[in-house]
């Protein structure tokens, strides 16, 4: 056991040394890591002393960095941010009060966000802060600052009205607490009808009418194919509506009814162009609402602090309202003529058997507004006071219809009872020798001359009755269907345009009632034979000259209203009163208010539009057109210009049988001549009656000269006796130019010239010479004319030639200067005066020409007027003709 144990005990001995040896051995490594840890803390003590100090310059320099590269940065947006407000906002809607200016002179700029002052960025440039406003949005003002609220409002306003074209944004104030004060400087805009003030208790109306018209723009204007005005106005270049803005500057609580009507305002107006600017009444929270929290020195914008500009000066809101509301009131410039054409490749490409049809102007949605003529509407009425542009519409809806129906589809017939030139351009002059082609009569300053309106009258009744014929003929009844079974013939739709046409009713004369007999039956029947009449008148007289026939009114459903202009509508229809220049209202339904339409006119009467147009349809005229007559009630005409004169001549052997005496020119559509044809039968004499030298010395030389070229030389003989020394050059000229077949009296040879004649009459084997006595203020030779006693005295020889001289083909063509004296001449009062066959009264009254020398009593309805004569055959007339005598022929 001893053993056993001593072994054991060995064994531990020995395991408890190796136990020690080994413990020591990891004593000593544990000692040395030990010193390595120390050494290493020791170091990283000491590396950890130096990372603060690197670290931080490291920071520092980063921080520096990025500080640099975010003033950098907010300076770069600062810039873009500008930029983007001024191409949101340019010009007058973000330009700061001291150099703020209207955009009226030029073209306005876009619509958008307005300013109301400035966004302070450190280290960058004031950003403009803009508020959305026209096409965009509402504003609500807030906060406790009334004077930035004062300062805000008339800023919003200025530079929404001073951006936009003049008349484009209209304000509606309601300011219940100030009454208007708050915007009194934007006053002169009310005389435009740009500004409406809404009194106490009258927000309702005012949002039920902003409803109203929100309602009527989506659906007539937007119809469904645009979802703003703003979208339209891209697409077409045009905006037709104006830009509405109301004022609302607090009130009481609202209605629910009012509540229910401003929602509908804020969710819907902004798409049509209804904006609020509200302060005081409470908005619902939407898209289109900007906030703007005023306080008193400052603002927020969406929680964005602003510095609000100063209030605009007084008189700088005043000054730009009253030039606002003068361009307004001068109305908008007008469109150019050539919106009106339609591309030259496509002139004369109409057809107009079944109307004519041509744009006369833009409508307020920027389409074009048709004038038609046809079946209906047959005829046009055209008013307007001078200036308002009657004249341009004319010219306007012209040259609309000539550039689209050639010469062989319509003709023209135009007549100007005023006073003036302006339709003498479509017509050959001597400045330009074009012409319009379409146009076969002009007929200018004839307001004297209602003869000639009569003529007109009188042809185009004609013209009716031949195309009336036509259609029974053919067994049709309208010109579409004429033209359908006879398109050889020439059935153009005639348009006859009479200006001032009241001068035609004038009146209770001959003239004014017979005028007013064919304007009906022209008007009743013309439609159906493609005759259409488009009378005009500036006076109000004008429009009341018809009102007595309405079945004359009846056919004028097409109505043409300018502004200002009274009776063409109906009397309920008053928007022709707030109309602006160069606008017109176009009706056809017979002034009806229903068939309102208005149309902005282009310029078409100043010469160069009109030229242009001219130039280009007259080199594409037919070979065979003629220019048109041009009849100037001013002009004196030349009777070498006469073609009728032109077309004498004198036989090549004997003497002409009924030689022809031109004695004017007829006023007439056709440049026709007055003649008194002078057979071998009793009582072809002439007698020209009045006082005018000039006048009577015209009609006697112009039939001097047209016999004259009747015959060969030496074969008439004309004895020339003037009496009165002021008619002495104009007879002078006449006997120096007859030459050889002339001789010459005085007062002293003028008995002889009596003796003679008078004694060959009856003297047997005389010769059957043509002789012409033309006798000058024959009534001054009464005394030399008593003769001697025994013998024949000169004015019994005078009577004796006037009764049997014709059959011996010598004619008597004398001037007396008075009806009274001839009568004395041919025998006292109760002498007859059938040898006097033919007369040419001048500064006459129609009451002296009695009975005797006029078929019926109290004599002709002649009024004398400067260079017009009547002229009465008893052998061919049944009325007097109204002639103008020829000027001279030197």
């Amino acid at each position: 056991m001893a053993d056993v144990r001593g072994q054991l005990a060995t064994r531990v001995r020995g395991m408890l040394s190796e136990a020690l040896g080994a413990t020591r051995n990891r004593l000593a490594d544990a000692e040395a890591d030990l010193t390595g840890a120390q050494e290493r803390l020791t170091r990283v003590r000491r590396a950890a002393a130096a990372v603060p100090e690197r670290v931080g310059a490291a920071r520092d320099r980063r921080l520096a960095e990025i500080d640099a590269r975010h003033t950098a940065r907010i300076a770069e947006l600062a810039r873009r941010a500008a930029a983007a407000a001024q191409r949101e906002a340019p010009g007058a809607a973000s330009a700061p009060s001291p150099r703020w200016r209207a955009a009226l002179a030029g073209r306005a700029e876009a619509p958008g966000a307005v300013r109301i002052g400035t966004v302070r960025i450190p280290g960058a440039e004031p950003v403009p802060a803009l508020v959305p406003l026209l096409d965009a949005g509402h504003v609500h003002l807030a906060g406790a600052g009334p004077v930035g609220i004062a300062t805000v409002v008339p800023a919003l306003l200025l530079r929404s009205v001073g951006r936009a074209d003049p008349g484009a944004v209209r304000l509606f104030g309601y300011d219940p607490e100030h009454l208007g004060g708050g915007l009194a400087g934007f006053a002169p805009l009310g005389t435009a009808g740009l500004l409406t003030f809404v009194g106490p208790g009258g927000l309702g109306r005012l949002l039920d009418d902003l409803v109203e018209q929100i309602r009527r723009i989506n659906e007539t204007v937007l119809a469904g194919e645009y979802a703003s005005l703003r979208e339209l106005a891209a697409a077409t270049g045009r905006r037709p509506e104006p830009w509405r803005v109301a004022v609302l500057l607090g009130g009481d609580e609202l209605s629910r009814h009012e509540r229910g009507q401003l929602d509908r305002v804020v969710r819907t107006g902004a798409a049509c162009g209804v904006h609020l600017v509200v302060r005081g009444i409470d908005l619902p929270d939407g898209p289109t609402v900007t906030r703007v929290v005023v306080e008193p020195d400052d603002a927020r914008i969406a929680g964005l602090p602003v510095a609000l500009d100063d209030a605009p000066p007084a008189t700088l809101v005043t000054e730009t309202c009253r030039e606002v509301a003068s361009r307004v009131s001068a109305g908008p410039p007008p469109t150019p003529f050539t919106d009106l054409l339609p591309p030259p490749d496509e002139y004369w490409r109409e057809d107009s058997a079944h109307g004519l049809t041509a744009p006369i102007g833009e409508g307020p949605h920027g389409r074009p507004v048709l004038l038609t003529l046809g079946d209906y509407p047959p005829h046009a009425l055209i008013g307007g006071p001078s200036g308002t542009g009657k004249t341009n519409l004319i010219f306007a809806w012209i040259g609309a219809l000539a550039a689209r129906y050639s010469p062989a589809e319509l003709e023209f017939y135009l007549l100007d009872f005023k006073e003036g030139v302006s339709f003498a351009r479509f017509a050959q002059g001597r400045r330009d020798p074009s012409w319009l082609p379409h146009m076969r009569l002009v007929g200018i300053n004839v307001n004297t001359d209602r003869e000639f309106g009569l003529a007109l009258l009188r042809f185009l009744a004609e013209e009716l009755r031949r195309r009336a014929d036509a259609a029974k003929k053919h067994e049709v009844t309208k010109l579409a269907e004429l033209r359908a079974v006879d398109p050889t013939g020439h059935w153009p739709r005639i348009v006859a345009v009479v200006d001032e046409f009241q001068a035609l009713l004038a009146g209770r004369d001959v003239v004014a009632r017979e005028a007013a007999d064919l304007l009906e039956d022209l008007a009743r029947r013309g439609r159906s034979q493609g005759i259409h009449l488009v009378l005009a008148s500036q006076d109000v007289r004008g429009i009341e000259a018809l009102w007595g026939r309405p079945a004359l009114v009846a056919q004028f459903t097409l109505r043409i209203a300018l502004p200002k202009a009274l009776r063409i509508l109906t009397e309920r229809n008053d928007a022709a009163q707030s109309l602006p220049r160069h606008h017109a209202v176009v009706n056809a339904e017979s002034g009806l208010a229903e068939g309102n339409e208005v149309a902005r006119i282009p310029s078409a009467s100043d010469w160069e539009s009109w030229s242009e147009l001219q130039h280009r349809l007259w080199r594409m005229r037919p070979a065979d057109a003629a220019p048109a007559r041009l009849f100037d009630g001013d002009a004196i005409p030349k009777l070498t210009d006469a073609p009728d004169f032109r077309a004498l001549t004198a036989p090549e052997e004997g003497v002409p049988r009924s030689p022809v005496a031109l004695l004017g020119e007829i006023i007439d559509v056709q440049a026709r001549s007055a003649t008194l044809r002078l057979p071998r039968a009793p009582g072809r004499n002439l007698a020209v009656l009045g006082t005018r030298v000039d006048e009577a010395c015209a009609v006697l030389d112009a039939a001097a000269r047209s016999l004259a070229r009747q015959h060969r030389p030496g074969t008439a003989r004309f004895s020339i006796a003037c009496l009165d020394p002021d008619a002495d050059p104009a007879a002078r000229a006449l006997y120096e130019d007859l030459a050889d077949d002339a001789a010459w009296y005085d007062e002293e040879t003028i008995p002889e010239l009596m003796a003679e004649v008078g004694d060959a009459l009856g003297a047997p084997g005389a010769r059957n010479t043509a002789h012409y006595l033309l006798l000058y203020a024959v009534d001054a030779a009464a005394g030399q004319l008593a003769g001697r006693a025994g013998r024949r005295t000169g004015l019994e020889q005078l009577r004796r030639i006037l009764h049997d001289g014709p059959e011996r083909r010598t004619h008597v063509l004398a001037w007396w200067r008075g009806v009274a004296r001839m009568r004395v001449d041919l025998g006292g009062p109760a002498a007859r005066t059938d040898q006097i066959g033919a007369w040419v009264a001048l500064d006459v009254q129609g009451a002296e020409l009695g009975s005797s020398l006029y078929p019926g009593t109290g004599g002709p309805d002649w009024y004398p007027r400067p260079w017009r004569g009547l002229y009465f055959d008893r052998a061919v007339h049944r009325t007097g003709q109204v002639i103008i005598p020829y000027g001279p022929s030197r």
